[in-house]
């Protein structure tokens, strides 16, 4: 968004009356599908300051740009957490199976998916966002290479209760997946193992613009992910029989 508005201010500096449609945005009032852009880019357009040429290309590489806005705009957390990053996990990973009783008796909801029939994956996503801004989450979304510090929490992460941890995390441009073994986070030095009080088993993992080159390690490609979700289970296995 930072860019658009850049792009479109300087376009609006050549109108001749540049600084009377600066006073009216400041009372313009704007109801879905009209806003402060549309009313600026459609007075670009009727000067000639901008051709439909160079509007369409503007458009194109503002959706190039922020492709996963969208998930930004999902309010409820069960609704992002749960059936959006499972769902999409499951598109990139077909052969995961959703856990129920028949596939393991002593399932009661405490992890997310199965992996041939056995790697218990517990699925955890979060956006990156301006950690300085109160506004709703499609506001302050943030590219990946915004220089911004920014802030995102993977919550509810229960390490006892699955083999292998898979975090989505989301940016405006880009998403990206890093699969660590329950042991690996558990051992993690910025892992906390307390959410709230009283909460037994459950952690929470902050990732900032200071620890994200932590995880690299971790990161994986969309299209390795059922393999690193295997060897994370080996990791699993070795740091079980080790310890």
């Amino acid at each position: 968004m930072e860019a658009l508005h850049n792009e479109i201010d300087e376009l609006l500096a050549k109108l001749p009356a540049a600084e009377q449609i600066r006073e009216r945005l400041d009372t313009l009032v704007s109801v879905y599908p009209f806003n402060e852009y549309e009313f600026v880019i459609s007075h670009l357009l009727a000067k000639n300051v901008l051709s439909l040429e160079q509007y369409l290309e503007m458009r194109d590489n503002y959706i190039a740009r922020n492709m996963y806005l969208y998930i930004f705009e999902i309010s409820a957390p069960r609704t992002f957490g749960e059936a959006w990053a499972q769902g999409h996990l499951k598109e990139l990973v077909p052969e995961l199976a959703k856990s129920t009783k028949k596939l393991d008796s002593n399932y009661s909801g405490q992890y997310d998916f199965l992996l041939d029939g056995r790697v218990r994956i517990e699925v955890k996503a979060s956006r990156a966002v301006d950690a300085g801004v109160d506004a709703p989450l499609y506001v302050k979304a943030l590219s990946s290479v915004s220089t911004k510090p920014f802030w995102m929490n993977f919550q509810q992460i229960k390490p006892a209760c699955c083999d292998v941890i898979v975090w989505i995390a989301v940016w405006r441009d880009q998403i990206r997946y890093w699969v660590l073994s329950s042991h690996e986070v558990e051992t993690h030095p910025d892992y906390s193992k307390t959410q709230h009080r009283g909460n037994v088993g459950e952690g929470q993992f902050h990732v900032t613009n200071e620890n994200i080159g932590k995880l690299e390690l971790f990161r994986i490609a969309s299209d390795k992910l059922a393999e690193a979700i295997r060897a994370a289970f080996t990791r699993q296995k070795t740091a079980k029989h080790s310890a």
